[in-house]
Parts: structure tokens; C-alpha cells; sequence
């Protein structure tokens, strides 16, 4: 009886407290039944988030983008150089052609076939339809393409070039209807380094692509071939790549000081060493292509023969670094001015490739102040100089030196 009623009063206490705990939990989501009730629906939570966007935007409008102030924001969202950059760009992209070519090659029967040649940049000079660009651009090319901004493509011709500065003018037929956009001419004689400059052409043959950069350095002479070098190239960090070689490196007023021509990586792409032809330089070169179709410069009448150590050995020259004069003809120039050839005859080289040459002659050592120590000296110092100049030639004969006044004959080709 005693283990019956204990287990009883067990019972009912266990009841007891489940009740207060199922009371407590049902208070608990009355309050939270009663907070839910007093907030705000989802309907007018979503309306109040809208409100409060719209006072935001209108409490910000001054920073919300309005297509009617275009104008005004457009002169207030550059920079000065920015700005300077962008009328550069616009004055003068359309001034810069692209360039392509086609060269001659042969198939696996050898037959002649078309290939793609070359590409490269060019700068319309002309409204006539004249550019000027880069010699190597051109270079082996049986067809040439001039493509402008507007993208309409024409047919172009070789006007003339001038290997020993690496410019060439091209010539294509605009329609009459279109009016073509020339670049400018600026001077190339006050440049500064450190002065900003800006290029335009089409690396890799994406067009019209600009590049910014400073002068890095001037009077760079830089030889491009065995016997040619181009003197006082401008030097620049300026990105250029395969594709802008012929294109205008321009001032910060638009103007072109510069064609850009080569670079010096080790890749074959940019490397912030670029080089450029001064405008000076094509300003001269230029006028006499388009009047005469080549560059007419002065040269001595006289067989020249660049000497070397093994000569100078042979020979028991007083230098082993100058120009050994070999034959002077009768009633030319050279020989006027005094100048001597030699006269014991030397046979260089084997077979059919063999020549004869003359030692016991002059030895020029400078002109017109330059020191002359091979042939690629001698074509630099007379390439500014015309048929009929007269220029100082500094010589050694036997063991004295002496200077000649010579003037100078017509190239030959």
C-alpha cells in the first residue's frame, strides 16, 4: 500500500511541473505574437525602403550622372594632361594610315604566288593623297595598301626612298569628294629630353593605337645597315611596336617632330628604347623625293676602299682605320681639287669575286669636320650635302697630312 501511494504523489509532481513549463512556453509566444503584431508589414517595410532611396538620391544629386550636363562634365572629369592627350589624338589620328603589303613568293611547285608582306604606320603629308613612312615598311613589297580611319582602302605607289635616312613617300588617288586630314609639321631642332611626346600607329595592326612617353635622349647616331647610319635619331620611352615603325611621334601641340623607325629589344617587342628620324630631316629628304623621285646628294668622285688592319699590315699604312683613295678619273671634281689615287695595283678576294684595287694613294681621315674611319663615316658626313658643295677633306699622303678643298659630283645609284 505505502509503494502504491508513493508511486502516486511521484506522479502527480511530474504533472505538476510539465504544466508550468508549457505555461511558461506559451507566455513566451504570446510576447513574442504581441511584438510580431506590432511590427510593420513586409508591404510597408518595402514602401519605407523605397522612400528612403529616393531622399538619398535626392539629398546626392549633385554625384548622379546627368546626360544634359555631358558637356560640362566631360571638361571637368580630365586632367590637363589627359585633356592634352585626347585633342592630340583627335586632331590627329585621322592623319595616320595603315600600311600593308604584299610581297612575291613561290608555292611547293614554284610557281609565283602572293604573299602578305610587311605592315606597318604612315602620316598623309598631302591632301594630294602623299605619305611619308618608313622604307623597311615597303621594303620587297609588289603591292602596297594604304587603309584610312574611315576604313576605305586604296592602292598605293612607291613615289621614291631614301634608304640612307629610312623614309619613303608613297602616293594613292583619293576621290575627289574626300577631304583628307594631314598631319602637321612641327621642328625637331629645339626638342628637350624630358619633353613629352605622344605616338600614333598600329602595332600588331591594331589601328590607330596612341602611346605616350617622354624624349629620352637626342643626336642618337644609330647605324641601320652595314654602311648607314642615321644621325641625331631622337631617342624615346614611348611604347613602340612592329606595326608603328612610319608612323608620326608627335609634340604635345600635335605637331610631328619625329617618324618612328626602330627600337632596341631583345624581344622584338617595346622595351621603352625606341628610336625616331627627326622632321627635319624628312622635311629636307621629302621635298626632293616628291620633285625628283630620290634624295640627290654629293659624293667624291674617286674609287674609295675602306682600309683594315690586315691592309694597313700589307700596305705599311700610316693608320690602319680611313679611306684608301684608289683611283681618281681624269677631269672629275676629286681630281681638280688634288686629290691622288694610288698606283700599285692589289687583287682582293678569289675567282669571280676577286677585285683590283690601287694603294700608294691619299688617305682621307676626315670631311667637313667628321673623323672618317670606314665607308658607313663617309656616307654619314655627306648626307646633308648636295652636288656642287664644296666640302674640306682632311687627308695623310706619305707621312704629312693636308687639306683639300673638294666639291663634290652627283651620287650615283
Amino acid at each position: 500500500i505505502l509503494v502504491a501511494f508513493f508511486t502516486l504523489c511521484s506522479i502527480f509532481a511530474f504533472g505538476v511541473l510539465i504544466g508550468r513549463a508549457s505555461n511558461t512556453q506559451i507566455e513566451k509566444n504570446d510576447d513574442a505574437n504581441a511584438n510580431l503584431a506590432g511590427a510593420m508589414p513586409i508591404e510597408e517595410s518595402l514602401q519605407a525602403y523605397s522612400t528612403q532611396n529616393e531622399n538619398l538620391i535626392k539629398n546626392e544629386e549633385s554625384l548622379v550622372y546627368d546626360s544634359a550636363k555631358y558637356d560640362v562634365l566631360t571638361t571637368t572629369q580630365f586632367t590637363h594632361d589627359e585633356m592634352q592627350n585626347i585633342t592630340v589624338y583627335e586632331n590627329a589620328n585621322e592623319a595616320v594610315v595603315n600600311i600593308t603589303t604584299e610581297t612575291m613568293g613561290v608555292n611547293w611547285f614554284l610557281d609565283p604566288v602572293p604573299m602578305e608582306g610587311a605592315s606597318g604606320s604612315g602620316s598623309i603629308i598631302d591632301d594630294r593623297g602623299y605619305v611619308l613612312t618608313n622604307t623597311h615598311v615597303i621594303a620587297e613589297a609588289s603591292k602596297i595598301y594604304v587603309s584610312l580611319a574611315s576604313g576605305s582602302q586604296f592602292p598605293a605607289t612607291v613615289v621614291g626612298i631614301d634608304a640612307e635616312n629610312d623614309l619613303a613617300v608613297l602616293k594613292f588617288e583619293p576621290p575627289r569628294s574626300l577631304k583628307l586630314r594631314t598631319i602637321a609639321f612641327g621642328s625637331s631642332a629645339n626638342l628637350k629630353v624630358g619633353q613629352k611626346v605622344l605616338a600614333i600607329g598600329n602595332p600588331f595592326g591594331l589601328e590607330r593605337t596612341l602611346t605616350v612617353g617622354i624624349v629620352s635622349a637626342l643626336g642618337r647616331p644609330i647605324q641601320s645597315k652595314k654602311n648607314i647610319i642615321i644621325k641625331n635619331m631622337i631617342q624615346t620611352d614611348t611604347a613602340i611596336n612592329p606595326g608603328n615603325s612610319g608612323g608620326p611621334l608627335l609634340n604635345s601641340s600635335g605637331q610631328m617632330i619625329g617618324i618612328n623607325t626602330m627600337i632596341y629589344s631583345t624581344s622584338g617587342s617595346s622595351a621603352g628604347i625606341g628610336f625616331a628620324v627627326p622632321v627635319d630631316t624628312a622635311k629636307r629628304v621629302v621635298s626632293e623625293i616628291i620633285k625628283y623621285g630620290k634624295v640627290r646628294r654629293g659624293d667624291i668622285d674617286a674609287e674609295l676602299v675602306q682600309i683594315t688592319s690586315s691592309l694597313a699590315r700589307y700596305a705599311s699604312l700610316p693608320v690602319d682605320k680611313g679611306l684608301l683613295v684608289s683611283k681618281v678619273n681624269k677631269g672629275t671634281y676629286a681630281a681638280t681639287s688634288g686629290l691622288k689615287g694610288g698606283t700599285e695595283a692589289v687583287r682582293q678576294g678569289y675567282g669571280r669575286y676577286s677585285s683590283v684595287f690601287y694603294i700608294g694613294g691619299d688617305i682621307i681621315i676626315s670631311i667637313a669636320g667628321h673623323k672618317i674611319e670606314a665607308l658607313k663615316d663617309y656616307y654619314s658626313a655627306l648626307e646633308d650635302k648636295k652636288p656642287g658643295d664644296v666640302v674640306r677633306v682632311r687627308i695623310i699622303r706619305g707621312s704629312s697630312e693636308y687639306e683639300l678643298n673638294v666639291k663634290l659630283s652627283e651620287r650615283k645609284e
